[in-house]
């Protein structure tokens, strides 16, 4: 980080350290956690948005970090991406027609399908090609998004937030056109998000981040039931429950404290100290990413007990 009229470098930020993961085709990777955690770093990435500075990208069986600008190209084909404000991601001089056709001009390609016909799978009528952005409602306008992102049929699509800036009523609509279109063309997803009500509906397996890191990844039924690390819990305590008697008599986990800078991060592990359990190993020791039971790993020296069954 620079800092200054001479840009003095006063520090480095480690926005994203040591995460490790794998999505496969047709499946959908839900990455959950606060503001400021690096879920959108991750996001940009995994697209190349952003350069990495260590680490390995892989796509399809392609090592995406070893690629330069005009290697990389092609293989955008494959790897799309839905932002979460949609308009900020529509050019507003340019018509939706204008604006679906823009990848196929990048690619130096010409497509098999009409304009209309993309409207038309993501919910949108023929005569939408003419207008443009400002014409159309939120969810009208992710819908061309999401229509954009698929034009090219790509193998893996990165939603970054793709549902937070819109109604309750419309993300229940886009959420359930993102899974069809993923089971019509076999679609893997990286969904992004803090609002674990929308991860628990898309995703098969979600993974929890905390301050660049990832602190547990479980398949989805595993970690609404039984969740191991404590920020983990913490994030489920604050999704309501549909049930108004069973929302009363639960125990909402507030966690104290702000997240930690950065630049400053705590020793040993990250979430210590607005944690419940901190003890003396805490500080000393940062906890590695652990198999704890059949697909379950978390980053915790005192994870939630499992029972016997549960580890098998």
């Amino acid at each position: 980080m620079r800092h200054g009229l001479t840009r003095r470098l006063v520090g480095h930020v480690a926005a994203v350290d040591g995460v490790s993961l794998r999505v496969d085709a047709g499946d959908t990777l839900g990455v959950v956690g606060e503001s400021g955690c690096g879920k959108s770093t991750v996001a940009r990435l995994v697209t190349r948005l952003i350069e990495p500075t260590s680490g390995t990208i892989r796509v399809a069986g392609r090592e995406l970090d070893k690629l330069g600008e005009a290697a990389m190209r092609p293989v955008r084909r494959d790897l799309q991406m839905i932002f979460q404000d949609p308009f900020s991601s529509l050019n507003p001089r340019k018509t939706v027609r204008q604006i679906l056709a823009a990848p196929f001009r990048y690619q130096g390609l010409t497509s098999d399908e009409p304009v209309e016909d993309l409207l038309e799978r993501v919910g949108l009528r023929p005569e939408h090609a003419d207008r443009h952005p400002h014409e159309f409602s939120g969810g009208q306008a992710q819908r061309i998004g999401i229509a954009r992102a698929l034009a090219l049929r790509p193998k893996l699509v990165v939603c970054d937030e793709p549902v937070s800036a819109l109604d309750v009523s419309v993300q229940a609509q886009i959420l359930n056109l993102l899974q069809d279109l993923q089971e019509d063309y076999g679609l893997a997803y990286v969904f992004i998000a803090h609002d674990l009500g929308a991860v628990r509906q898309i995703s098969t397996r979600i993974a929890v981040m905390y301050l660049g890191t990832v602190v547990e990844t479980a398949d989805r039924d595993t970690l609404f039931a039984r969740a191991a690390h404590p920020y983990t819990h913490a994030l489920l305590s604050a999704v309501p429950l549909p049930d108004p008697d069973a929302e009363r008599a639960r125990e909402r986990i507030v966690l104290h404290g702000d997240l930690p800078s950065p630049l400053n991060p705590p020793s040993g592990c990250p979430f210590r100290t607005r944690c419940p359990k901190a003890a003396e190993i805490c500080s000393a020791e940062r906890p590695a990413l652990r198999l704890i039971a059949p697909g379950q790993q978390v980053a915790c020296h005192f994870p939630e007990p499992l029972t016997d069954e549960e580890t098998r």
